[in-house]
């Protein structure tokens, strides 16, 4: 499993933001490999952390291959004040259910 971290502090949002934003969420979604997402905040600072969850690498690079989210990319400063994106291979998850996304990746799980 594979995890995609967009970390990002936000300026003003338009209506093609959130169009935009639909879209690719819509996108990767419907992708084979999509295994689902978490969305953080930090009060304090400001910055917002998208969290999504991939079966491989191929699936995510779909995602960055799509079309809005291209577009998205390439208008991101006016709606962004600053941007980073971690991509990281999932070793081993565990936890509790209700949680969501346990005892998954390449690794055995371990509670």
């Amino acid at each position: 499993m594979y995890s995609s971290t967009f970390i990002f502090a936000k300026k003003q949002y338009d209506a093609e933001f959130h169009r935009l934003d639909q879209i690719i969420a819509e996108a990767a979604k419907s992708l084979p490999g999509y295994l689902g997402e978490e969305a953080w905040e930090n009060v304090a600072t400001g910055v917002y952390s998208n969290v999504y969850y991939w079966d491989s690498l191929d699936a995510l690079q779909q995602l960055m291959q799509h079309p809005a989210h291209l577009q998205a990319k390439a208008a991101q400063a006016n709606w962004l004040d600053g941007y980073k994106v971690v991509i990281a291979e999932v070793l081993r998850s565990y936890g509790q259910a209700q949680l969501g996304l346990t005892n998954s990746a390449g690794a055995a799980a371990q509670a």
